[in-house]
């Protein structure tokens, strides 16, 4: 578990795996869509990098934690280690608080006014579902997706093939399952598909 932070820490620290040298794999395991790991290796090592690539950005980092991260970590002091934790613990805290409060989820439970809760694990395999709405004793279903522009209409299309699970979860539990899509703008997350949100607050009415 150590050695993993400290080479976790390492790679950050130099970008190893940013998309410059590994390719941009949140798009590209979108595209793969892989049922297996084994899907995703062989889409990977044929599309983007060869294994011989990514052995080569290893032996960087191995130079990188044995020559510098040894040398500064002996420069380390106590009054370091004081300032670190209570930054940690104060200041980052907060900024997190705040970040999170900008994301999708936290977007829709603000502009709605309602509570919005993560669906169990039987409701994501069976329905599709990945948030619920609970009103009274009815479910609405959320499926939120993030994606760039370019996948967009994959999104939609998949959209098409799930309406049958969304149908069962409505016959079940009462609610209409809505999608909402979330793309990044600079740095924040945006509703891509805001004309979602008039159809969710007219379902919270209707099963009121």
């Amino acid at each position: 578990m150590a050695k993993e932070w400290i080479l976790n820490q390492a790679n950050m620290r130099w970008g190893l795996t940013r998309k410059s040298k590994v390719g941009p794999v949140a798009e590209l395991i979108r595209k793969c869509a892989p049922k297996t790991l084994n899907d995703w290796e062989k889409f990977y090592l044929d599309k983007a990098y060869s294994k011989q690539h990514l052995e080569q950005l290893g032996k960087i980092l191995f130079i990188k934690v044995t020559d510098i991260c040894k040398a500064e970590i002996e420069d380390v002091t106590e009054e370091d280690c004081m300032n670190f934790i209570y930054n940690l613990v104060i200041n980052r805290t907060f900024d997190g608080y705040q970040s999170e409060i900008q994301t999708i989820y936290g977007q829709l439970e603000k502009i709605l006014g309602v509570k919005i809760e993560p669906a169990p694990d039987e409701w994501d395999r069976g329905y599709n579902v990945d948030y619920f709405i609970k009103i009274h004793e009815k479910y609405i279903g959320l499926q939120i997706k993030p994606a760039g522009f370019e996948y967009i209409t994959q999104i939609i299309n998949e959209r098409e093939q799930q309406k049958k699970t969304h149908e069962k979860f409505t016959a079940k539990y009462g609610g209409k399952v809505f999608y909402i899509i979330s793309i990044t703008e600079g740095k924040n997350k945006i509703i891509h598909n805001p004309e979602v949100i008039e159809e969710i607050k007219k379902e919270i009415e209707r099963l009121k």
